[in-house]
């Protein structure tokens, strides 16, 4: 487990941890919800799925981010009532990301942070602050994804029928933002500037056209 120095009431429950009997004391009050999470991950996150409309896991990189020992939880009780509440939450984990090695290299797009919030029965401010925020945190190169029981309305990329950001906690989800990341990033034109600054000369091959549309697209706009 991971305890910041400035920050020790939230601290990052690493998978290691999860092999023990019981997790570390610090969130001891929180197991079952973590350990529900972190099953989820396992089982959900990592496998394929009947409707998800491709093969493979439902999301690539969760298995490596488990393997390597980057794939980070924690909790924060109570319920937020707005999106800006949660937002301060966050404030915390996004300076730790950006702290905590790897910092660059190819084995950083594995770190990943997913913050639970177990009592909060309002999921649309999950929904909120995800869409408050998206723009922010993609200048900055990272990814924010909602998660909920809801589950969120976001239709999954292959399958317009499959609702893939379903999870038993809600939670957001902080990641580095990666090349293949455009199709979440395409409808607005902040987070497509953004992908274009970071990723513009290294876009996969089967999105370049997609890319130079959009960047077209701005181009005409002004942006």
């Amino acid at each position: 487990m991971l305890i910041h120095p400035e920050h020790r009431a939230h601290p990052l429950v690493e998978p290691s941890d999860f092999a023990a009997p019981t997790l570390p004391l610090e969130v001891a009050a929180h197991e079952a919800r973590l350990r529900t999470v972190f099953r989820w991950a396992h089982d959900y996150l990592c496998g394929p799925h009947p409707d998800l409309g491709r093969r493979g896991a439902v999301c690539p990189f969760t298995d490596t981010s488990l393997q390597r020992g980057l794939f980070y939880l924690s909790v924060h009780p109570g319920s937020p009532g707005d999106p800006d509440e949660l937002a301060a939450l966050l404030l915390h984990y996004r300076d730790w990301f950006t702290e905590l090695e790897p910092r660059t290299g190819p084995t950083a797009q594995f770190k990943t942070i997913l913050v639970l919030f177990p009592d909060l029965t309002d999921f649309g401010v999950v929904d909120r602050a995800q869409q408050e925020l998206k723009p922010e945190y993609t200048r900055d190169g990272l990814m924010l994804g909602e998660f909920h029981p809801g589950p969120p309305e976001k239709a999954g990329l292959w399958n317009p029928a499959f609702r893939p950001l379903h999870s038993p906690v809600p939670l957001l989800a902080v990641r580095h933002m990666v090349p293949t990341d455009f199709p979440f990033l395409r409808d607005d034109d902040s987070t497509v500037a953004a992908y274009l600054q970071r990723f513009g000369d290294r876009v996969p091959a089967h999105l370049r056209e997609h890319v130079q549309a959009a960047a077209a697209r701005l181009t005409t706009s002004g942006s």
